[in-house]
């Protein structure tokens, strides 16, 4: 196992050097027909340029749009179930057909109040020697987290009466669908999201910004013309918020399927050998840490990065980081606005149940420990997490964060325009 992931690390790197800005292999040569009629040597045009330039802001913000329309889609919920029909129909709408679902049970532990970080509304300074959730020390000021779980909070009567039915224990299904590598179908890289909320909003960043982001990166990479050597895998995440619940079922059910074909010889593979896992869990909202006062700037902030997380102590920290700096090289290469930072400190998404079994790396608007754990993000669990909350500025965030994911992953299974 130690030798094949060696040699996964190498290929990452591999990406990495390919990506460096300034350096690098040049890109390969094509010929073109000068002015004279002799040929002349002519960068190849990009591929993955060519497919960056597909994503779009509008796009991305009418797929959260899209989703907000069910609410906050709670776990066990008659809207969840809406919301996973919709997400099927918009993937297959795609060109990304081969959609499957997984099932499992899911019965709650015994309910417990949520207990904020601090109390009052009044920001209180950390003393920077207490660990965060995932490890890193938080520094600065932090406000008052939690969940609501009072309906009377949410001021709009609408939305208070779809998100009104209760969660019921029981049968629960995630779904997602895999694009088909060309040469290397037996491997694959997984991308996700949680599609699941709760609070009392619309659950538009917390997840509809990573649900969206990852059908957004599913749309590009499914049009015809796109090919790429190894299977990427697009999952919709369910019970998130529950426990990581949805991601642990798919482990649970699928890691001893890898790289199992169908039939011998049949050239189909339902799991391809997992090369990587790359999660996507709030990414709108990097407006900076909170003033003395508890509240927190309503403008994003112009230093505002995307977060990409790995975690340090798990089986695959070398892995998982040599695929974080990966992404970063990407962003460096072909976001447009916003950069990216890399940290060691994932925890509390749905790369969790990976960490150990694979190269896993979250990407997220701030730190999830230090940062959002702090009360970073006011909107997090709350009824104002609503598509209304937020700017182009902060879209446009989330759309950066999508740049970066598809150009690494397009970079690491090997795009091609055909």
């Amino acid at each position: 196992m130690r030798s094949e992931s060696n040699s996964i690390v190498g290929l990452v790197f591999a990406v990495v050097a390919l990506l460096a800005v300034g350096g690098g292999s040049p890109e390969p040569l094509a010929f073109g027909q000068g002015a004279n009629g002799a040929l002349q040597e002519q960068p190849e045009a990009d591929p993955v340029r060519a497919i960056m330039e597909r994503l779009d802001l509008e796009k991305y913000k009418a797929t959260i749009k899209g989703l907000t329309q069910f609410g906050d889609r709670r776990q066990g919920t008659d809207r969840n179930r809406a919301a996973i029909d919709w997400i099927e129909a918009q993937l297959k709408s795609y060109g990304c057909t081969n959609t499957e679902r997984l099932s499992y049970e899911y019965q709650p532990p015994p309910a417990r109040e949520p207990q904020p970080v601090a109390g009052g509304t009044a920001a209180i300074a950390t003393d920077g020697g207490a660990t965060a959730a995932g490890g890193g020390r938080p520094r600065g000021l932090r406000a008052r987290i939690g969940v609501n779980n009072d309906p009377n909070r949410q001021p709009n009567a609408k939305l208070r009466q779809l998100n009104a039915p209760p969660s019921v224990p029981g049968s629960r299904e995630e779904v997602y669908c895999t694009k088909t590598g060309a040469t290397h179908p037996e491997e694959m890289y997984i991308v996700g999201a949680h599609m699941d909320g709760i609070g009392w909003g619309e659950a538009a960043n917390d997840d509809g910004s990573g649900t969206a982001l990852v059908m957004e990166v599913a749309r590009v990479l499914s049009a015809p013309d796109v090919q790429t050597d190894r299977s990427i895998r697009f999952v919709l995440w369910n019970n998130e918020e529950s426990g990581l619940n949805g991601s642990r079922a798919y482990v649970n059910q699928r890691e001893a399927l890898q790289g199992m074909e169908s039939s011998p010889g049949s050239g189909i593979y339902p799991e391809p050998k997992w090369l990587g896992m790359i999660q996507h869990d709030m990414m709108l909202f990097d407006h900076g840490m909170p003033r003395k006062n508890g509240t927190v700037s309503k403008q994003q902030r112009p230093e505002a990065d995307v977060n990409i997380e790995f975690q340090m102590n798990s089986k695959f920290a070398a892995e998982s980081q040599a695929l974080a700096w990966a992404f970063e090289a990407a962003n460096e290469k072909y976001a447009t606005d916003y950069p990216a930072a890399v940290s060691s400190h994932m925890t509390n998404t749905d790369s969790g149940p990976f960490q150990d079994v694979v190269a896993a790396i979250s990407l997220r608007e701030n730190e999830r420990g230090t940062q959002i754990g702090n009360g970073w993000d006011p909107q997090w669990h709350q009824p104002t997490d609503v598509y209304a909350t937020y700017s182009d500025r902060d879209f446009r965030l989330g759309l950066n964060a999508a740049q970066t994911t598809l150009a690494a992953v397009a970079q690491l299974a090997g795009v091609k325009l055909k």
